[in-house]
């Protein structure tokens, strides 16, 4: 399954939202960096919302290609939910994730989602990824009107030697692209694209090859994208902390921004560097 657009899947086990840690998750630095904030935000979102929503990962997987930096696309079966759309590797944590995360000595959501991320690269593309070396960079929580909703986790990862494979069901067709002719596929109306899959592309299309994108990501922030969505003239607005307008959902307030214009004519996208 795609991790931005999974199918409907039974709710994961209770221990998939873990218990609040009472001393308090430390969100950077030493080992309590990712794995604070991967269960800082499963219980925020367990407790904020109506209906919490379901674990899940996803990887972008890359390699150096003749003109620059690829990731590979899958595109889905548009039969099926989110269909048509053009996604990374990726889908629901399961049992077995959390089962093969404590075998390798890493218990807890974090070890879980890289797990799935991995075994998804391989049930959706035939790649072989190694947990272990993935890179955390984004969580993605869609608005609660979304009528299928996936917390999901973003990895990066080195692509292998592997020759891709598909299943032809679910995912009927891949490719290799170049981050930036993605995007201008999308404004063109040749692909379709979700706004975390838009928003991972243009963040990669200031890479010029594997080892800058890995290292850019690696160095920075996991990003958090709890998405609110409104409305301007010109088409509907998702909105993240560090807009002026995320808290009211009022895109029209003065100050910084945020979010992705999803506009007729084009996606275009705002970050002014506000913390968050």
């Amino acid at each position: 399954m795609t991790s931005d657009a999974p199918d409907d899947e039974p709710t994961p086990p209770d221990h998939a939202i873990p218990p609040a840690d009472p001393a308090g998750p430390r969100e950077t630095g030493g080992d309590g960096g990712p794995t604070a904030l991967f269960d800082r935000w499963a219980r925020e979102a367990r407790d904020r919302d109506e209906t919490p929503p379901i674990p899940a990962a996803t990887v972008v997987v890359l390699r150096d290609g003749p003109t620059g930096l690829e990731t590979l696309m899958l595109r889905r079966n548009s039969r099926i939910a989110f269909g048509g759309m053009w996604v990374f590797p990726g889908g629901r944590i399961d049992e077995a994730d959390h089962e093969a995360a404590r075998a390798a000595g890493r218990p807890g959501l974090e070890g879980a989602a890289r797990h799935a991320a991995a075994r998804e690269a391989g049930e959706e593309a035939a790649l072989v990824v190694d947990p272990a070396t993935l890179v955390p960079f984004a969580h993605w929580v869609p608005p609660p009107i979304a009528p299928k909703r996936f917390a999901t986790w973003f990895f990066a990862a080195r692509a292998g030697t592997e020759t891709v494979e598909i299943d032809r069901g679910e995912i009927v067709h891949h490719q290799w692209m170049r981050p930036a002719d993605a995007l201008t596929r999308r404004d063109a109306g040749e692909i379709e694209l979700a706004p975390p899959t838009w928003v991972t592309l243009h963040t990669l299309s200031a890479h010029a090859d594997v080892d800058a994108a890995l290292a850019a990501l690696a160095a920075g922030p996991v990003r958090r994208y709890r998405t609110r969505v409104a409305r301007l003239p010109e088409g509907p607005v998702a909105l993240w902390e560090g807009d002026a307008g995320y808290e009211s959902a009022d895109p029209t307030r003065p100050g910084p921004r945020h979010r992705l214009v999803m506009a007729a004519d084009g996606f275009r996208f705002h970050d002014d560097g506000a913390p968050r």
